[in-house]
């Protein structure tokens, strides 16, 4: 039986990610900064564990915990709304600190046991504005940006130890928090002169017509640990996968 942390767990696509592959009798390592029970089914395959990835001690503790771990999905993440000259470079280090911080710090904490084992599975969930960009989500675009490079150039880094990297890209998903979450770090970020972008903007978050649900990123994430032949970058979610295909 094999073993998967994930980050990220406390909502969305972690939570899914986490239910899902309980449900296909994996051993479930579900990380999230404040413990929550009460989120998942009761198993005896299910550990949650304390983990702040912008926190070395947090990510030593955690790691040392979970024991052997054969696929690590870095799915933490923060978002942000604003126009570039208005974001304060303290919430631009937040954005990184977690997205693209602590996924290497997670990768590198992980990667020892993976590399001497010879096999593993590293997947990195990013984001679709990375294939097709977006205004006023330039500071999160970079972060996640930043992430598909670490990402693709790990992956030729590794391929002589049997440990596989994947991309996971999820869509605009209605079932997450991402927008709520990033609106809470906009205080400030929208001087008067971009209040037509924004309106255009939050026009376009209120369109369902091609959007991406938890489950499709659960789907995409299993796909990635355990199928050997999947690609390197995996669209999750009908926007995604549509933006893929015009990249």
């Amino acid at each position: 039986m094999k073993t998967i942390l994930i980050t990220g767990c406390s909502s969305g696509f972690g939570l899914e990610i986490a239910r899902y592959f309980l449900q296909r009798d994996w051993n479930v390592i579900a990380t999230m900064r404040t413990p929550r029970n009460d989120l998942l089914p009761a198993s005896p395959n299910l550990r949650i564990l304390a983990l702040d990835v912008g926190d070395e001690a947090s990510i030593r503790a955690a790691v040392a915990a979970a024991g052997q771990v054969d696929v690590l999905v870095n799915n933490a993440g923060v978002g942000l709304l604003g126009a570039v000259e208005a974001i304060t470079m303290d919430k631009v280090r937040e954005i990184f600190e977690t997205n693209t911080l602590g996924t290497i710090a997670m990768t590198q904490a992980v990667l020892p046991q993976m590399r001497e084992r010879k096999s593993g599975v590293v997947v990195n969930v990013t984001s679709s504005v990375t294939l097709k960009s977006l205004p006023l989500l330039a500071v999160y675009t970079g972060s996640k940006t930043a992430v598909n490079g670490f990402t693709e150039s790990l992956a030729l880094e590794l391929e002589p130890f049997g440990v596989q990297v994947r991309l996971v890209l999820p869509g605009r998903s209605p079932s997450t928090k991402f927008a709520e979450n990033a609106r809470s770090r906009m205080d400030g970020n929208l001087p008067e002169a971009y209040g037509a972008i924004a309106a255009a903007v939050f026009e376009n978050f209120q369109d369902e017509s091609q959007v991406t649900y938890a489950r499709d990123v659960a789907e995409a994430v299993w796909r990635a640990a355990t199928d050997p032949a999947s690609p390197m970058r995996i669209p999750a979610g009908e926007d995604a996968i549509a933006w893929a295909s015009q990249a």
